[in-house]
């Protein structure tokens, strides 16, 4: 029974599985060359997504379910064994115009040649979104038949690709990161992702353990670093208690509801940045962007 949400197939099942729309609608630059941590990772889609397509340079995906985490790895070699040529040289020059862009226009040495900040503009959102359209296709380069029947192709050494790159950039851990540190989380991280969780985790661990797990976020997050949150809405709460008899009392023990999380999140030390409003039918929820000020 999935009683912390740990569907199987879960994201085959949601519109767009090929692209998550949420990562669609949050700012281009939000990930460019960021250390990304994603909570409930599931089968690592959106993990490797956000390592493969919009410019992270490391990517950990933590769930608590270890069949699910199997199924991560192997998403990340399937997506390896399917993308084309060009998926390496976008991500590459993603993360190389953001650290141009964050540098300023090199300091001029020599006069006789022209530098690139003379002739090109500085990036801009809308440049960030056209590598990223380009890093979309070239991962669907090879048609899924190919795995199918030749098998998964072999992954080269990080020492001939860089760490940085897809797929050396994203890796998985089972845990119970609400109450369980991992090694990464030493380092810090730029953007934190919570797509999905937050019914779970309040369920489980009440109003207290959701509370403890914000605050875990703003702890691993550096000065400045972004919390995106999905706040699954208290309707659905309905049908996730029937799963057991231990989440049906603790629902009844709840005084939160996620209309109250943005007040508990900035008494913790973060400030609400925006609210978007993404998807269709059943999996239509706000995404909200907090940043740890």
């Amino acid at each position: 029974v999935p009683i912390h949400g740990n569907y199987r197939g879960y994201y085959a099942k949601r519109p767009s599985p090929l692209s998550d729309p949420r990562l669609q609608h949050i700012p281009p630059k939000t990930f460019i060359g960021a250390r990304v941590l994603d909570v409930g990772c599931n089968e690592g889609w959106v993990t490797c997504e956000i390592a493969q397509v919009w410019g992270a340079s490391k990517v950990v995906g933590v769930d608590i379910d270890e069949s699910l985490v199997e199924g991560a790895w192997r998403r990340r070699r399937t997506l390896w064994s399917s993308q084309g040529p060009d998926a390496y040289k976008d991500s590459t020059s993603q993360r190389e115009q953001s650290k141009e862009e964050e540098e300023g226009p090199p300091k001029k040495k020599r006069k006789r040649a022209k530098t690139s900040s003379q002739t090109t503009e500085l990036p801009t959102a809308s440049g960030a979104a056209l590598h990223t359209d380009n890093a979309l296709k070239a991962r669907n380069h090879f048609p899924a038949s190919c795995e199918h029947e030749f098998g998964s192709l072999p992954i080269p050494p990080s020492c001939s690709r860089g760490k940085e790159v897809f797929p050396h950039n994203v890796s998985f851990r089972c845990a119970d990161w609400t109450g369980t540190d991992i090694v990464e989380d030493s380092t810090g991280y730029d953007v934190v992702v919570a797509f999905s969780i937050s019914k779970w985790i309040h369920l489980n661990a009440l109003d207290a353990g959701l509370t403890s797990f914000f605050r875990k976020v703003h702890k691993v997050l550096v000065e400045g670093g972004v919390f995106i949150l999905e706040p699954q809405l208290w309707d659905s709460y309905a049908k996730a208690r029937r799963l057991s008899d231990t989440l049906k009392e603790n629902a009844k023990k709840l005084k939160l509801k996620p209309e109250d999380f943005q007040g508990v999140l900035e008494e913790i030390g973060f400030r609400h940045e925006t609210r978007i409003e993404v998807g269709e039918g059943g999996f239509a929820r706000p995404v909200d962007l907090y940043v740890k000020s």
